[in-house]
């Protein structure tokens, strides 16, 4: 009785594992892990300079531009969202620094913004979901009979942010 209650034990095991291989059937089915994250890129290249020339007598010093030298790139798909610019610190007593910066087919361009302080100020607002490269960055430097004589350099920091100022990492 014991040989025949093992051997039916056996039987049912291996008939149990041979059906389950047998019915594993022609569709299976896998849990695929994916993750697509925020992506908020802006990048910049070239080295704008600008030097103003001494006017004529009598005349005043002439803004200067530089259109050509200075390109961004942006890549997001958030939406909402806006460009900002901010200088480390202010300028020298009498020297105004501009900023205007291309249009990425998504945003609102502000026309000329003039950088104070080391305030961030909105360059494009609406920015939604883009990739674009080759964009410009026109510069311009002026200054008023105050200002200092001077040669030196800004670091100009170009951020993607949301309405609240939020900076992504």
């Amino acid at each position: 009785m014991k040989k025949s209650s093992i051997k039916l034990v056996v039987l049912f095991v291996t008939l149990f594992f041979v059906a389950g291989v047998l019915s594993a059937g022609s569709i299976a089915n896998q849990t695929v892990l994916y993750t697509v994250p925020a992506i908020y890129e802006i990048a910049v290249t070239g080295a704008p300079t600008l030097t103003i020339a001494a006017p004529a007598a009598g005349a005043l010093p002439t803004e200067v531009t530089d259109s050509t030298s200075a390109k961004y790139a942006i890549t997001t798909n958030g939406s909402g969202l806006k460009i900002t610019g901010k200088l480390a610190d202010a300028m020298p007593t009498g020297v105004i620094l501009k900023i205007n910066i291309a249009n990425p087919t998504t945003g609102l361009p502000t026309s000329d913004v003039t950088f104070t302080a080391a305030t961030a100020v909105d360059l494009v607002t609406g920015v939604t979901q883009i990739a674009a490269s080759n964009l410009a960055i026109t510069y311009k430097l002026s200054t008023t009979l105050a200002a200092v004589v001077v040669s030196s350099s800004k670091v100009v920091t170009l951020t993607i942010t949301d309405t609240a100022n939020t900076v992504f990492p």
